[in-house]
């Protein structure tokens, strides 16, 4: 065929594939309603209307095995009155035909007539059964169903049509088996929510538990070391300072586990947000620190309304800030802020020319409760950068940094395509 030929062309045709090769039309309408996103009953309706239609048959059920592989359980059926489909829900491995090709594994064809059991060859005759079929449907060497064919006429089984409907019964089985893990993944993904309900009201709970007496326990530390400071030696003041300093620490930890809670699951007010102006806010607020600290500081001259959480891009634009002061060093002399924009993001970035990020593993700087080597001197509770994460990507954009040694810049893009 390609002896004088470069490469050969052929445009799919659904209808053309029909003309040539109708089996292989049968078999590709069924692989594609058996990948496609209706539910496991949708799909083995549309597969036995196929069967019916092709292979000219009159009733057509479809049993899937259970867990203790002793029993299959009807999970479709067609062309049987529904009055009639009780006595068929549920066959032992070890009774009738369709028992025998689960056991046997093996496509089983026969005439009514020729069964053995007399009451079931009476009941067929009833019905107008002459031949009945039953395909075992086998995955990864599993057999996870039957198929059980019946037909009021005789049906002539070529080897073609025989590895037709084997193939067909491939296809159902590999329809079934991904059924079954997609049901095992969602029970996994519910435990998998269910677990971080409880962990989170757990922290929440925790947190507001701990809040109030730390803040009692500051409170009368501090008391402590004003009203009876005089009295107390070199030790005693240090042991008063040491109390409110954790006591303000446990504060800290509580309000960040709060705000970590409220940033996965708190919705968003989407609105025009005026970021120029947040900044101004923060640069104000800080401006003691960076006087002090001798921080220079820049920013955008001008930045567009954009549509966002308000109080979400603060906490976003303040946490990196405060990143900066802690965890930069005392070489930091600079905070810059920018801005740019391309056609599906707003982005901003937070520079310092302070001490350089090392890790092997980008992604760890953004996870809860971790903090690296460098940052064990300073205080924080390893929540600031996992804060900004969730609030970014609930702004359907992300965040990630660049370091090298007094260059470290960490960007945010916000989707522009965000409405109220």
């Amino acid at each position: 065929m390609l002896v004088d030929k470069k490469y050969v062309s052929v445009k799919f045709s659904h209808a053309k594939l029909k003309r040539r090769h109708e089996a292989l039309a049968v078999l590709y309408d069924i692989g594609s309603d058996l990948t496609s996103s209706l539910g496991l009953p949708e799909i083995l309706d549309r597969a036995m209307v196929k069967v019916c239609h092709h292979f000219k048959v009159d009733a057509v059920r479809i049993y899937v095995m259970d867990e203790t592989q002793t029993h299959l359980n009807l999970a479709a059926y067609k062309g049987i009155p529904q009055t009639e489909v009780d006595d068929l829900r549920r066959i032992e491995v070890g009774e009738g035909f369709s028992g025998k090709a689960a056991r046997t594994r093996s496509l089983i064809a026969q005439r009514v007539s020729d069964l053995e059991n007399g009451t079931r060859i009476s009941l067929l005759h009833s019905k107008g059964f002459n031949v009945i079929i039953c395909v075992p449907l086998i995955v990864k060497d599993r057999v996870v169903g039957v198929m059980n064919l019946a037909s009021k006429r005789m049906i002539t089984l070529s080897e073609e049509r025989i590895d037709l409907l084997i193939a067909i019964g491939n296809q159902i089985a590999i329809a079934i088996n991904v059924a079954e893990l997609y049901a095992d993944l969602e029970k996994k993904v519910e435990e998998i929510k269910e677990k971080k309900r409880e962990l989170e009201f757990f922290a929440y709970t925790m947190s507001h538990d701990l809040k109030n007496p730390a803040i009692g326990i500051a409170g009368f530390a501090n008391l402590m070391s004003k009203k009876y400071g005089h009295k107390l030696d070199q030790k005693g003041k240090m042991y008063c300072d040491h109390m409110q300093r954790a006591a303000e620490q446990i504060e800290r930890f509580t309000t960040d586990i709060n705000a970590y809670i409220k940033s996965t699951k708190a919705p968003l007010t989407i609105e025009k947000t005026d970021v120029r102006k947040i900044i101004t806010d923060i640069r104000h607020e800080l401006s003691p620190t960076l006087k002090n600290r001798k921080i220079k500081w820049s920013e955008p001259r001008a930045i567009p309304e954009i549509m966002a959480d308000r109080m979400g891009i603060t906490r976003v634009l303040r946490n990196l800030i405060d990143n900066a002061l802690k965890h930069a060093g005392k070489g930091l002399t600079k905070i810059a802020i920018a801005y740019d924009q391309d056609k599906d993001f707003h982005l901003f970035s937070v520079a310092n020319d302070g001490a350089s990020i090392e890790t092997h593993e980008p992604e760890e700087v953004f996870r809860a409760f971790r903090r690296l080597p460098a940052s064990a001197k300073t205080e924080g509770t390893g929540l600031g950068l996992s804060i900004v994460k969730e609030i970014v990507e609930s702004h359907k954009g992300k965040v990630w940094f660049e370091s090298k040694p007094n260059d470290t810049r960490f960007h945010v893009s916000i989707s522009k395509h965000l409405k109220p």
